[in-house]
């Protein structure tokens, strides 16, 4: 039986090997470069199949680094407002019915190696099972995701039991324009009435747009809440809510529009 280092070397070994450029490269020593030597040709791997074997040892490692990293489920958050929650921490690691992802248009993840967006985190800590069901769900669709729909998946090794994901709007100009404003509206709304239609309990939150999208982080957040708070009052949904943040930034401006809703 294999050793956690084990078989992250194995990965390591059968990316390499699969890929004509990368063949032949040597392999650190440094627990820390071989992960991100993993993570880099996971990033990079376009969306297919591979062996059994490589899936089977790929979900017991990638679920052993999500287990090390600590999973936090989401009946233990607190507190709950009117089906509301804030909470700050990695949403890889929330064991919840789905969380979103802030995907780019293609919906099959970030490219670029070891990057820090989200889309990046979701699709590594999921296994390339991810990118292929998304690269499925686009050839059938036939073309690019338009801004403020969503998409549901498995969540595969994620403690998700799905991802929904949804394209937020590029801000362009120094403020986000009304257009921005109802498109950024629309992807909250759209993954809301994703889950339910599927049946599902709960629903994780991202800070959509925030990054790399530029909207900036109190309006989104603003928006966000809002959008929420009406489709629970407007539909009389049950779902949980969880407004996942992970800079100390976002959850003072978080903090803030709980303390106001409280006092509405």
């Amino acid at each position: 039986m294999m050793t956690h280092d084990e078989k992250r070397l194995w990965l390591i070994r059968y990316l390499l090997e699969e890929s004509d450029g990368c063949k032949g490269a040597d392999i650190p020593d440094e627990e820390g470069k071989q992960w991100r030597m993993l993570r880099s040709l996971m990033n990079i791997r376009p969306a297919s199949p591979a062996t059994d074997e490589f899936i089977r040892i790929q979900d017991s490692f990638l679920q052993e680094e999500t287990r090390r990293k600590g999973i936090t489920d989401i009946g233990t958050l607190k507190p709950w407002k009117n089906g509301m929650c804030l909470w700050q921490g990695d949403i890889t690691t929330l064991r919840c019915s789905a969380i979103v992802n802030a995907a780019n248009s293609g919906m099959t993840g970030c490219y670029h190696p070891c990057h820090r967006c989200i889309d990046n985190a979701i699709h590594t800590y999921a296994g390339i099972q991810l990118r292929l069901e998304c690269a499925q769900i686009m050839r059938r669709q036939g073309h690019d995701e338009e801004t403020g729909l969503a998409k549901i998946t498995k969540g595969w090794d994620l403690p998700a039991q799905h991802v929904i994901h949804t394209v937020g709007p590029i801000v362009l100009s120094p403020e986000p324009t009304e257009e921005d404003r109802r498109l950024l509206s629309s992807c909250y709304r759209s993954s809301l009435t994703l889950a339910d239609e599927n049946g599902l309990e709960s629903i994780a939150f991202c800070c959509i747009s925030t990054g790399e999208f530029r909207f900036p982080n109190k309006a989104a957040a603003r928006i966000a809440f809002d959008t929420a708070k009406e489709y629970l009052r407007d539909t009389g949904s049950t779902i949980r809510i969880v407004f996942n943040v992970f800079k100390d930034e976002d959850r003072r401006i978080y903090e803030r529009l709980f303390r106001e809703h409280q006092g509405a």
